[in-house]
């Protein structure tokens, strides 16, 4: 999990802040060098880490701060909010005026992950109902346009591509052609990438860039190599102007520096983070937010976000129902389960809910076998005992045991679970609250799990 490292320790300093009745000046500066020790060691830019800490205990020594009726929480509170400081304002893609083609050229080094961010990223925008068109420009790198091709067939968006052409710009300039005659709105260059920043690099995405009037040069990094993508960040946008930036594999950071540092250096703003390889996996970047995942406080408002985008209203609806009425069975549950499969499974969800990870990676407590069973095992019932638990007696067991190819003691702990599930459920009526608010209660829904 993105930040899981940086987001303990920074919770263990809070920890001992809140614990505190009062504070001295000794006492914040004390707490602010181990928060200095664990953006450090997050690999967050020594300028930047140096500059975050005195801005906080500038405005967490004062008399006000010390003296008041809760000084941890308070000093928690200014931690966050120089966070956000730093992660800078949100900003979105821009957009061509009018009727007017929109040219967004995605640059970066090879093995940054922009071919799979520019289908993420039509994907992503299909969602906003904008077309649009992907163009193949990387005329290099071996097999680049067939992944491309790939890629946008899995998000039913179609690829220009010239395969006996080698010139990038002219490529460009006919996608954009293409797209203009074809009621495209939206042209996403997939441009080629290097080893490292050199001038050969730079000089082909200038000439892309004068050819076909790019609305928006978005760079793309790779989250995990840290302070690396921010000398990426930076040299790109010295020698070519860069308006946004796009975090891939921010799932995939234990650090989370990289984030961290990027816009307090290069001053330019992040517009999304990858978050998994599923092509639905490619999230807006809300500095708030982003600050509140780091600090261990959850992202309610992006799993409410994803809920609404994802879950069918019709069946949480009825969930609801069944919920309020007491009569949860093994049905529900299955639909439970493929609600939450496509909100990028029950551990994404756990981890955005606050105070239940305790800044730790939950994905690994999560027995996934043991959900994949578990759905063996109910798909072995007969509808009747699916809506009625209270059928399972013994031989009924022995035979969905049989027909689920497992041991009878997996099946009567799941029936155990279930049952306590039910039980709990009775006291728990606002378990669904229609579609933006769903799965409020799932760490309870789903307990022995893990």
């Amino acid at each position: 999990m993105a930040f899981e490292s940086l987001t303990e320790k920074l919770q263990n300093v809070f920890k001992g802040l809140r614990s505190r009745g009062v504070l001295t000046e000794e006492d914040v500066k004390a707490s602010m060098k181990e928060v200095k020790m664990a953006l450090l060691e997050a690999d967050v830019n020594f300028k930047v880490v140096k500059q975050f800490i005195k801005s906080v205990e500038e405005k967490a020594v004062g008399e006000a701060v010390l003296k008041g009726l809760n000084p941890g929480q308070t000093v928690v509170k200014i931690v966050n909010e120089e966070m956000v400081s730093l992660l800078g304002d949100a900003e979105e893609l821009k957009f061509a005026p009018g009727q007017g083609v929109t040219v967004i050229m995605l640059c970066g080094l090879n093995g940054a992950g922009k071919t799979t961010t520019a289908a993420k990223l039509a994907l992503r925008l299909k969602k906003k109902s904008k077309k649009s068109l992907l163009a193949a420009l990387d005329v290099y790198r071996p097999a680049a346009v067939k992944q491309l091709e790939i890629n946008g067939g899995k998000v039913e968006t179609e690829v220009y591509k010239e395969e006996d052409n080698k010139d990038p710009v002219s490529i460009a300039e006919h996608a954009i052609k293409y797209a203009k005659d074809h009621g495209y709105n939206v042209l996403i260059l997939d441009t080629a990438g290097r080893l490292e920043v050199n001038e050969e690099l730079m000089d082909e995405l200038k000439r892309i860039k004068d050819s076909v009037k790019v609305t928006d040069t978005v760079l793309v990094v790779d989250a995990g190599t840290g302070q690396t993508a921010v000398d990426v960040a930076k040299g790109f946008n010295e020698k070519i102007g860069i308006d946004g930036i796009i975090m891939s594999k921010l799932d995939g950071d234990a650090r989370g520096g990289a984030v961290l540092s990027i816009r307090a250096v290069t001053g330019t703003p992040v517009y999304y983070a990858g978050t998994g390889e599923k092509f639905d996996g490619l999230e807006e970047f809300h500095p708030d937010r982003m600050a509140s995942r780091i600090l261990g406080m959850g992202d309610v408002l992006s799993l409410i976000e994803k809920a609404a985008e994802t879950v069918d209203e019709e069946t949480a609806g009825k969930m609801q129902d069944s919920v309020k009425k007491g009569k949860f069975d093994f049905d529900d549950y299955l639909t439970a389960m493929s609600q939450m499969n496509k909100m990028g499974g029950l551990s994404s969800i756990l981890n955005m809910m606050p105070g239940l990870t305790g800044g730790k990676d939950i994905s690994g407590m999560v027995d996934e076998k043991k959900l994949k069973r578990n759905e063996a095992i109910i798909h072995s019932m007969t509808a009747k005992e699916r809506a009625n638990p209270k059928l399972l007696n013994p031989q009924r067991k022995f035979r969905i045991a049989k027909g689920a190819g497992v041991d009878i003691m997996y099946v009567n702990r799941l029936v155990k679970e279930f049952t306590e599930m039910q039980k709990m459920m009775k006291r728990m009526p606002g378990l669904m609250k229609g579609k933006r608010g769903g799965f409020g209660n799932l760490s309870s829904l789903f307990r022995g799990i893990r």
